[in-house]
């Protein structure tokens, strides 16, 4: 019973974190849907040629909530592709308090932290280049709108309703991933790691895709402790982008995009890790 308290209170605050990043992009869609006009799409166009760099310095910030607020702004068009995959690859939460935490391993938070900037804000440029190439959807806030039937309201209203929708689904996952993660141990997740193996930073990569903040806190545990080497955590650091991917996969209604953000942030984060690897 004790232990069933533990995960419900760990998904429950893990959860409310979510909410002012959750209405607050909800909030802005509502408005950009209400004032849509020939003069914001410039505006926003504009903006979009430094959406990765804005959004690989705003997921560097130690939580995820702007990894969940970048998936709901990816899914009404309001930022590009590589924009969210910048705010993915930055994304940093308990790893930075951790690595603080201990003195001896703490030299090690600038740097990982001036990796992931970089490495989001450049695969993000990248991604955007490629993207451009493409002929442009026209599908965006008024089609996310439109399925749900909440442009007849008050911009609030609809920005509540679909706070509280998403909110319950992420609960939901929480408490499934948290039992998970207590019923199988840390023990039986670092094993899965490689120990030892050149290959470790793509087994940590895989890892870090786990929608929950508990990969991110599993990994740093085990760098503290010698187990996983830098370029494993900054692999595994590289693709967690906690909740964000779950929010992504519930609001995106467009699943070989979905699939495409996660394989890039995967494969970006494990091919960093191996060069780290092999460079010592």
């Amino acid at each position: 019973m004790e232990l069933f308290i533990d995960i419900l209170t760990d998904a429950m605050l893990d959860s409310l974190k979510m909410l002012p990043f959750l209405f607050g992009a909800y909030l802005l869609m509502e408005w950009l849907e209400h004032r849509s006009g020939e003069g914001m799409e410039k505006l926003l166009a504009r903006a979009r040629r430094l959406g990765p760099f804005t959004g690989a310095l705003l997921g560097c910030v130690p939580q995820c909530g702007f990894s969940v607020a970048a998936a709901n702004l990816y899914a009404g068009r309001v930022i590009t592709m590589g924009t969210l995959v910048a705010v993915f690859l930055s994304t940093s939460d308990e790893a930075v308090p951790l690595l603080l935490g201990d003195p001896s391993r703490a030299g090690a938070l600038l740097p990982l932290l001036g990796l992931k900037v970089a490495v989001g804000a450049l695969a993000g440029l990248a991604v955007d280049q490629v993207m451009a190439r493409r002929p442009p959807r026209e599908e965006g806030i008024h089609d996310l709108c439109h399925h749900c039937h909440c442009e007849e309201g008050s911009i609030l209203w609809a920005a509540l309703r679909h706070t509280g929708s998403i909110f319950l689904f992420i609960l939901v996952v929480n408490l499934a991933l948290g039992g998970g993660v207590a019923l199988l141990g840390e023990e039986r997740l670092a094993a899965l790691l490689l120990d030892g193996s050149l290959l470790q930073p793509v087994a940590a990569a895989l890892l870090g895709l786990i929608p929950n903040c508990a990969a991110s806190v599993l990994l740093t545990r085990l760098y503290l402790a010698g187990a996983v080497s830098f370029g494993a955590l900054a692999a595994g650091l590289l693709s967690a982008s906690g909740v964000g991917v779950l929010v992504l996969f519930r609001a995106n209604p467009r699943p070989r995009e979905n699939l495409a953000v996660l394989g890039l942030v995967w494969g970006t984060g494990g091919a960093v890790g191996l060069i780290l690897q092999l460079l010592g």
